[in-house]
């Protein structure tokens, strides 16, 4: 009897056994991680913000949350005229730091093309990891420590998907907003690309948003969905982003491009104002297609598209698109990589990567990459400051 019971023991273990190592093989044959260790100053709400809100055209009101859940929490609010330039400043809480930016209300779309012959730094899907974008930046002398602009009159490209999937997500977007300014200041350039997860927000989809951010639309007693949407400060501003630029020749856009889109007749920036005109509104496919529905799909679209990495595509497959818009390449997100990478002779990089977090652990740890083009070459950006030619 006591022979039966350790060998049914030593057969349950080895199952278990069994089951462990065939998920550690699935994790990392997916490129995937198991977070861990979640920091409790994640949740730490003291000065969060500042939450932007406008009460009509004429007057927004500037929101901090404060206080903890022991003692209870509190909203710091004070309402200003919107042609105000407002000072204001976003605390971090992991290292105990924060940055200073001023609020204006003055948006305006981007171009959709620039040509000269400044550096390009691509990044994308850094999902609400402030202090991994920072640090990246820094590394790479894109701003020094002191967050001060020093990438003179380069052009830092976000390929989207700045938000969701961490607990920094507004620290993250002003930090953008930030930088915008600081770059324009010194004649340089900070392109937002709007990705899949932006439209989320802006479309009050939060499946993937930290839990942090109920807690946050509750204290300010609000609903999730009204904190990106058109009332709201930063959902305006994202609003007036691109999805796809071309710069010195190259694409950049989340998802890609679907080779149907080559019957068409449109530009790019007709592209851009068929996405803006969709930001806040859900996509529903229809029985026909339409160019409008190509643009905005949720697997075909702009923001979308995985072809590059799902689709049996052949290289002409690929390069209809991007000839379509007189660029050399496309540079893409939104599909997870081992390492930046060249794809397709050249046509396409893949510079999603799987970035560490903010406030969790993760095995197997994960080190952030980018991509950096100067007029001749291509190049390969290692977290820790190294640049690998592709």
């Amino acid at each position: 009897m006591k022979e039966r019971i350790i060998r049914y023991f030593k057969n349950v273990l080895g199952t278990i056994l069994v089951l462990f190592i065939i998920g550690i093989i699935v994790v990392v044959s997916l490129n995937g991680s198991v977070a861990y260790g979640t920091d409790p100053l994640s949740l730490n709400l003291d000065k969060e913000g500042p939450y932007v809100f406008y009460e009509n055209d004429s007057t927004i009101n500037v929101q901090y949350i404060r206080g903890n859940k022991t003692d209870g929490f509190y909203v710091d609010k004070t309402t200003h005229n919107s042609k105000e330039h407002i000072a204001a400043i976003s605390k971090f809480p992991l290292d105990d730091s924060n940055f200073s930016f001023t609020i204006r209300s003055e948006f305006e779309i981007p171009a959709t093309s620039y040509t000269d012959d400044q550096p390009i730094l691509a990044i994308s899907d850094i999902e609400s990891g402030y202090k991994t974008f920072r640090d990246f930046l820094i590394t790479h002398k894109v701003i020094d420590t002191n967050l001060n602009w020093i990438f003179e009159k380069g052009h830092l490209v976000l390929v989207g998907d700045f938000v969701d999937r961490g607990f920094s997500t507004t620290q993250v977007l002003w930090f953008i907003y930030k930088l915008e300014q600081d770059a324009k200041n010194k004649g340089g350039h900070v392109h937002f690309i709007i990705g899949n997860h932006e439209l989320y927000n802006m479309q009050g989809k939060f499946k993937s948003a930290s839990y942090k951010y109920y807690g946050v639309a509750s204290i300010l007693e609000k609903q999730h969905h009204d904190l990106y949407n058109n009332n709201a400060f930063l959902g305006r501003w994202m609003a007036f982003k691109n999805t796809i630029e071309r710069i010195n020749g190259h694409l950049f856009a989340h998802g890609g491009i679907h080779p149907g889109i080559a019957k068409y007749d449109i530009t790019l920036d007709q592209v851009n104002q068929i996405n803006r005109d969709n930001y806040h509104l859900s996509y529903f496919p229809k029985p026909e297609e339409t160019i409008e529905q190509l643009v905005t799909s949720n697997k075909k679209g702009i923001c979308w598209y995985r072809g590059y990495f799902k689709d049996d595509l052949s290289q002409e497959d690929v390069a209809i698109g991007i000839d379509k818009f007189n660029a050399t390449d496309i540079i893409v997100g939104h599909t997870l990589q081992w390492s930046v990478k060249k794809l397709y002779n050249g046509k396409v990089y893949a510079i999603d990567v799987k970035h560490p977090k903010d406030y969790n652990k993760n095995w197997p740890n994960k080190n952030s990459e980018g991509l950096l083009i100067t007029p001749e070459k291509f190049y390969r950006l290692k977290h820790d400051g190294k640049q690998l030619e592709l």
